[in-house]
């Protein structure tokens, strides 16, 4: 399990690498809530999202040789921009390998820092490739299967815990679990009262399947949310999530478009649906307070979407 001291110590490492992204109180959300929300920023993270974080964290911890190497990455699309993205900066090699589904811009942004990107039909054969080029000589730099990487998605939770207001509840996105085994780990040893909850949205259901059959299990991967679309989570972030995380909360893909639309007009945040699936998670959570004090946080993981992805869906799911 990670501890607080691999958070403290990855952050450490990334820091002047990464930014301390604001943590702010939300009145606009909390109005339409009804209850105190605090958002934690990671969409103004280098790279858009969370991921520049974990990536830093491995990158820097390379020896020279495998710097030399070169490293391997895996991603429906935040992940591998945020390993392009710093692996340019850090001059260490990188090749990204995404699923045709992979958002374009994603793509371009991972080409445009000198990644070699290598498309493939599916995450499932993505994940194949990923293993060949690493039985090459490159380093696998994993979204989720790393304890270092866990660890510098971590510093999420530490930040969130040093900088917020008093909390009772915590949602964080889930799609390998890298983020939540993070956030979780830093919230439990910081403040150990707060309930930590995952969301995931209607087709990338990899950890609450997890946690129904007692493990790791393959699921099929249809939705929208690209970002949260891992074909299995990892035993690692299996075992953070089944001893730390009140639940998994599960919402469909048009509620995550409409969180989406609600963050831009409430929380003045462009997002993507990999964030905006919180919005009704969070209604759920309020919901179900049975008068309960609630003082929500949410940690709006990226947002990594184009005004035409969103005009897209808004149409798709007739979300006003």
């Amino acid at each position: 399990m990670i501890g607080i001291s691999d958070i403290d110590s990855a952050a450490e490492r990334i820091a002047g690498h990464v930014v301390r992204t604001p943590t702010l109180p939300s009145p606009g959300l909390g109005t339409l809530l009804g209850v105190p929300v605090t958002v934690k920023l990671e969409l103004l993270q280098r790279t858009g999202s969370f991921k520049a974080r974990g990536a830093t964290a491995k990158l820097l911890s390379l020896t020279d040789a495998e710097r030399a190497a070169g490293v391997v990455a895996v991603s429906g699309g935040n992940h591998g921009i945020a390993v392009a993205v710093m692996a340019a900066a850090l001059e260490v090699k990188a090749t990204v390998v995404m699923p045709r589904t992979a958002p374009a811009r994603a793509v371009e942004i991972a080409e445009d820092a000198g990644a070699s990107v290598r498309l493939t039909d599916g995450m499932e054969s993505a994940f194949s490739l990923v293993n060949a080029l690493r039985d090459e000589g490159l380093t696998l730099l994993h979204p989720f299967d790393d304890p270092v990487v866990v660890a510098g998605q971590g510093t999420v939770g530490l930040e969130l815990a040093r900088d917020a207001d008093e909390l009772t509840d915590v949602l964080v996105s889930v799609g390998g679990g890298g983020l939540i085994s993070g956030v979780a780990a830093a919230l439990r040893a910081l403040r150990p009262g707060v309930r930590v909850w995952g969301v995931e949205t209607e087709g990338a259901e990899a950890m609450s399947q997890a946690l129904l059959a007692g493990g790791p299990v393959p699921v099929e991967v249809s939705s929208i949310s690209t970002t949260l679309s891992a074909p299995a989570v990892s035993r690692l972030t299996y075992d953070h999530v089944a001893a730390l995380v009140e639940d998994v909360l599960v919402v469909p893909d048009r509620e995550a478009v409409r969180g989406c639309v609600e963050l831009a007009e409430h929380a003045k945040v462009w997002t993507e649906p990999a964030a905006g699936c919180l919005v009704p998670a969070a209604r759920r959570i309020v919901e179900q307070a049975d008068g309960r004090d609630v003082r929500l946080g949410l940690v709006i993981c990226g947002g990594n979407a184009t005004t035409g992805d969103m005009a897209s869906w808004v149409e798709r799911f007739g979300v006003r």
